[in-house]
């Protein structure tokens, strides 16, 4: 190693570690905790429709899925996570909730789509239009409408007679999403709700009628909770295990290989840091499985040192210089672990496709600690 590349890699390191130093409170303060660290509770649910024969299409699914993340929102649950599994089941995770049962009981309501005059009556449901009629129409300068239609022309000849001239207050619970002014009485049922809207913003509000309020009630199949105490007693459990861990491999890697070994121990570090950065880049959610594939990670990132300097040593062996062993050795053992590295990389892929909450997490984990060490390794090994 001549002068000029020694003196590169000591400025490369100083820099890490000042920014590892200066960003590491920061990050590790805004990475979010699952529920099994911060406490909370899973629900999962089944979806049946409202009125009987109706059958519970994916769109209907997707969008009650929506609506609940909207409320968990609104009651003040930071960033939950709502999916939907299979062809009528929805799982919610929340995380910090104090009043369980609240929540509980608000979340599992139906979202209800209402039309109101402008003393707040309710003149008409969701249900009182015709499925999938709402649609998107343009006015004659070319701006986004909704037109619609109504089951019973009667009622509706009625209600816009009433308000004519007045608002009739679209709301999604209590959520108003337009206010639109009744022009003239309609008496064919049909009728276009206009105003300056973008073109995404006519769409959603088209599908929400379709939709009917998304007129799903659903049932709770199966909930699990976790208490917020117990959360963070595995969290500072399992961080402190980790440390423990992470300490006497760093350790063993510089009492066995002394100079390659501080060397991999910065690879390693670095390694760590840069997975929290990523992480924490993705908004991604860290849970106990997570740690886990994070810890694993670093094992794996040493097995990938461990095989270069043994490769290395074998080459020295053999009579060869060592500026030509670290070639060599470097070169070999790379293929050896791109081979270890690309299989873990399809398997935790499986595991991501086919698995789902805890187990998607510590696949991608997994794929992410693959990545970043081959990154970091060949980086700074280079040197």
């Amino acid at each position: 190693m001549d002068i000029k590349r020694f003196a590169a890699f000591l400025g490369i390191v100083a820099i890490v570690f000042v920014s590892i130093g200066l960003t590491s409170p920061s990050i590790v303060r805004d990475v979010r905790l699952g529920l099994d660290l911060k406490g909370g509770f899973e629900i999962l649910y089944v979806a049946e429709p409202i009125e009987a024969g109706k059958p519970v299409t994916a769109e209907s699914l997707k969008q009650t899925a929506h609506s609940l993340e909207k409320r968990a929102d609104s009651l003040g649950v930071a960033e939950p996570e709502v999916t939907t599994e299979g062809t009528d089941r929805i799982r919610v995770k929340l995380a910090g909730v104090e009043n369980e049962e609240q929540v509980r009981k608000l979340m599992k309501e139906p979202a209800e789509l209402t039309f109101r005059g402008p003393d707040g009556t309710k003149e008409m449901l969701g249900s009182d239009f015709v499925e999938g009629a709402a649609q998107i129409g343009y006015d004659e300068q070319n701006r986004p409408l909704i037109q619609i239609e109504v089951k019973d022309k009667e009622k509706f000849r009625k209600v816009t007679e009433k308000l004519l001239h007045q608002p009739l207050a679209i709301y999604l619970d209590e959520k108003e999403l337009s206010a639109p002014i009744v022009q003239q009485v309609l008496t064919d049922g049909k009728a276009t709700i206009s105003g300056n809207y973008t073109f995404e913003e006519a769409k959603t509000l088209a599908d929400t009628i379709n939709l009917g309020a998304l007129p799903l009630k659903l049932t709770e199949k199966y909930t699990q909770s976790v208490g917020a105490t117990l959360g963070q007693l595995s969290l500072q459990e399992t961080v402190r295990a980790g440390l423990i861990g992470s300490v006497l491999i760093l350790l063993f890697m510089v009492i066995f290989y002394r100079i390659p070994g501080v060397v991999a121990a910065i690879t390693i570090i670095t390694y760590a840091w840069l997975l929290l950065v990523v992480f924490n880049w993705m908004n991604a959610t860290l849970t106990l499985p997570g740690i886990a594939a994070f810890i694993l990670g670093i094992g794996m990132a040493v097995d990938a040192n461990i095989i270069t300097y043994e490769r290395i040593k074998e080459e020295i062996r053999s009579g060869k210089s060592i500026l030509s062993s670290l070639k060599a050795g470097s070169k070999h053992s790379f293929r050896t672990i791109m081979d270890a590295n690309i299989t873990n990389i399809i398997a935790s892929a499986v595991l991501f496709y086919i698995g789902n909450g805890a187990i998607r997490g510590f696949a991608l984990t997994t794929m992410l600690s693959i990545v970043i060490s081959i990154l970091t390794n060949a980086f700074l090994l280079g040197f």
